[in-house]
């Protein structure tokens, strides 16, 4: 059998133009329907056992809460860019109001069958010190009703025709059961909407004539009966089968840490290798993928290179805590720190602010002391150095913000035109001093400081603290404003 490996780098040519292609994301819209879940997050430092029984007391420092399920798909279409529209079925209750709040927040466009008999699908998960002790599932995993189906197909129908890619996230919660995926896909083949399906373990039947299938090693076992996860042939024989038996023009195996095998119609598989990272938590990563395979074929990408794509975009999600959302930026940043054929693991330190945040709160949850400083970086000389350096020793954590390419020529400033934001934000993540780099598509970098809430806002030396931009900001909450002295030689660089 013959087989074409990819280590997901690309060529100079390839880099540019797959660069240029992630600006046409905005013109892409993808319906995400399925299974929403409100993940709920407890943070906090354990220092004893409780006397009632032997397990750890929580002390709970931070909350926060978020869209999982189809609603991290949809996060995920959104942080890359195209416009998303979710549609879902929720619970009377509190937790689907959370839903419906999140999703104004977030901009996402959703719209949500309120299930009188139903509990909305959430997750609590309980961390200390950096560990997940405890998961808390409520949920009603039984069929929506005929009716509550046929309400969500008359959603479906009002916005298909404005979708460039149809995903279907299926969490086995009962909304994509039944025919409702035979529905939607026989709608979407009728007006030649892709549709591509993140399955679970059993009735595939339910996903038949869909364009793409991306099923992990798991699942691909537990519908074939076949092990797989070893043995790359049998892994390709199984993907084959199934993409015949249901025919699927497309089938896309994830395999964790091995990467991805994808299989089409026409020539030989590609098995693609993971990106190498630091891996700090894997929930997500799948959305992530269909999330970025959907965006890339929205946009005009061949299914090889949006595989390719969604692979990078999945290796820089398990770098993160949570089911964190990619973003183009990020996905960006990789693939220039990719072009330039650097492998190092500083990259995986450069994030968005959401990213950054809920990071943030789980170190302060555990106690560490975050320090706060940023700029535009188009210079890292001693002087600057020295001053990364004392601002890390002032707190455990540093984290840096930095202007965008975009944010300097907004300002009319000017750089060396060879060092792109990419570029600068690497060099930073390269230094042992810094811990997070924090980009934005807007480049904002000023309102940083009210989102991530740091404990120590760092400045170089300046005539008066009063006149320091995010000084009002971080004394509101009670933080700490720290001046660091520049070297003397460097003063005015």
């Amino acid at each position: 059998m013959k087989i074409f490996p990819s280590d997901t780098s690309f060529d100079d040519s390839s880099i540019r133009t797959m660069r240029h292609s992630l600006s046409s994301f905005s013109e892409c819209t993808i319906l995400v329907v399925g299974d929403v879940i409100l993940d709920v997050y407890f943070m906090g430092e354990v220092r004893r056992l409780s006397p009632e029984a032997p397990v750890p007391i929580v002390r709970v420092k931070q909350k926060s809460t978020t869209l999982g399920g189809a609603g991290n798909v949809a996060l995920n279409v959104a942080g890359l860019g195209c416009r998303a529209i979710l549609l879902s079925v929720r619970g009377n209750d509190d937790a689907g109001s959370r839903l419906e709040e999140i999703l104004r927040r977030r901009g996402i466009q959703g719209s949500f069958i309120v299930d009188q008999t139903r509990t909305t699908t959430s997750k609590t998960r309980v961390i200390g010190q950096g560990q997940q002790l405890v998961r808390l599932d409520e949920e009603e995993t039984n069929d929506i009703s005929l009716a509550i189906r046929d309400s969500l197909l008359s959603h479906v129908d009002e916005v298909l025709d404005e979708a460039d890619v149809i995903i279907l996230s299926d969490y086995d919660k009962g909304v994509l059961n039944g025919e409702m995926p035979q529905e939607i896909i026989r709608r979407a083949s009728a007006r030649g909407i892709p549709v591509l399906v993140d399955p679970k373990r059993k009735g595939w039947d339910r996903y038949a004539g869909a364009t793409c299938v991306t099923p992990n090693t798991a699942e691909v076992e537990v519908v074939t009966g076949t092990v797989v996860d070893h043995d790359e042939n049998l892994l390709v024989r199984s993907a084959k089968s199934l993409r015949e038996q249901y025919h699927f023009e497309w089938c896309l195996v994830t395999r964790g840490p091995k990467g991805m095998c994808l299989v089409g119609q026409d020539g030989p598989p590609l098995f693609i290798s993971a990106t190498a990272r630091e891996v700090f938590d894997v929930s997500g990563a799948g959305d992530t993928v269909i999330a970025t395979l959907a965006a890339a074929i929205g946009s005009g990408f061949p299914f090889p290179k949006a595989a390719e794509l969604s692979n990078m975009a999945a290796g820089i999600v398990v770098g993160k805590l949570g089911s964190q959302a990619i973003t183009r930026t990020e996905l960006e940043t990789a693939l220039h720190i990719d072009g330039q054929g650097v492998r190092a693991r500083g990259g995986s330190k450069i994030t968005n602010p959401h990213a950054a945040q809920v990071q943030i709160k789980a170190w302060q949850a555990t106690g560490e002391k975050i320090v706060y400083t940023d700029g535009c970086f188009e210079r890292l000389h001693p002087g600057l150095i020295h001053i990364l350096q004392r601002a890390r020793e002032l707190g455990d954590r540093l984290v840096v913000g930095m202007e965008s390419d975009a944010s300097l020529s907004r300002a009319n400033k000017t750089i060396d035109p060879k060092l792109h934001e990419q570029d600068r934000a690497f060099v930073l993540s390269a230094l042992d001093c810094v811990d997070l780099v924090v980009l934005s598509q807007d480049g904002d970098v000023q309102s940083f400081v009210e989102i991530l809430r740091p404990d120590i806002l760092a400045r170089g030396a300046h005539p008066s603290p009063h006149h320091i931009t995010g000084r009002e900001t971080v004394e509101s909450y009670g933080g700490k404003i720290q001046l660091v002295p520049p070297l003397p030689e460097f003063e005015d660089s």
